[in-house]
């Protein structure tokens, strides 16, 4: 039993949390700005415990998609399913389970969040069969995390205005970014088993085109600045975080594996700098 739970745990890689913190940040910008900086405590929990929920179920229903992918890839090979430690069957339940934890949570918050979360659900399971079909799958997997953003708004206000729908490309393109970067990765394996991305996609213009990509990020997280009357706290917030984005096209200009996965995990100094940045505002610059 605890060897069964362990597979689960690792199927779901809640042994690595970067996945969670990079889906979890968008999620408290917006939550801060919603709520000008003081998020309901119930509303809170339950958007971060299903940030937690929807993830991990996110990295099953990828594993079991990519189960006849994993084994061919380096990075992959030892996951759970990829290794026959878990069987599809068992990753399909694991799954099931961690949806209907998620929405079980979401039942306390209100209707419109509700009827959001089938929308959410929708993404997170479609997601991994993206690859098959498009060149753009990490913009897919933007278009899914970023959808926490419209989720927090609704939770908390019970509305979605224009600036959370602002906030929430920001994020789309965030992700697309990161993801690129980490598929970066994975470009010779995928090559091979003919799995579709970004990375395969952009050809040697990935960096060019990922920093335009993060430009427009600060671009569309200034005017969300703007449109909010935020002052001068969060975008020295903003003007810290693009350092990050200066150090990841640092880091990826050679195109080595090592420092590629080094970029994507860096994104989360980035989110992370942007919600201190919000903090800060509504603390001690309002």
């Amino acid at each position: 039993m605890i060897e069964r739970a362990q597979q689960y745990w690792l199927l779901a890689r809640f042994d690595k949390p970067i996945g969670i913190l990079i889906l979890l940040w968008p999620a408290l910008w917006a939550l801060w700005i919603a709520s000008s900086g003081q998020p309901d405590p119930l509303v809170l929990i339950v958007i971060c415990s299903g940030v937690v929920l929807m993830r991990a179920a996110g990295c099953v229903i990828n594993d079991y998609a990519d189960r006849d992918f994993d084994p061919y890839v380096t990075r992959t090979q030892l996951r759970p399913i990829a290794a026959g430690k878990v069987q599809p069957k068992e990753a399909l339940a694991v799954f099931a389970v961690l949806c209907i934890s998620a929405f079980g949570l979401v039942l306390l918050l209100n209707q419109y969040t509700i009827m959001l979360s089938f929308g959410g659900v929708f993404l997170a399971a479609s997601y991994p069969f993206m690859k098959r079909y498009t060149q753009l799958p990490q913009a897919y997997l933007g278009i899914a995390f970023g959808w926490a953003v419209p989720m927090s708004f609704a939770a908390q206000s019970n509305e979605i205005p224009l600036v959370a729908w602002l906030m929430y490309l920001a994020t789309a393109l965030w992700a697309l970014v990161y993801d690129t970067m980490y598929a970066m990765v994975d470009k010779e394996d995928d090559l091979k088993i003919g799995v579709k991305s970004t990375a395969i996609l952009f050809a040697d213009k990935e960096r060019e085109i990922m920093a335009v990509l993060q430009v427009i990020v600060l671009l569309l997280l200034v005017q969300v600045g703007r449109m909010q009357g935020l002052s001068w706290i969060y975008y020295a917030s903003i003007l810290c975080a693009s350092g990050f984005f200066v150090y990841q096209q640092k880091l990826i200009f050679y195109r080595e594996k090592t420092d590629c996965f080094k970029a994507f995990l860096n994104s989360n100094w980035f989110g992370l700098t942007i919600f201190v940045g919000l903090v800060l505002e509504y603390s001690i610059g309002s």
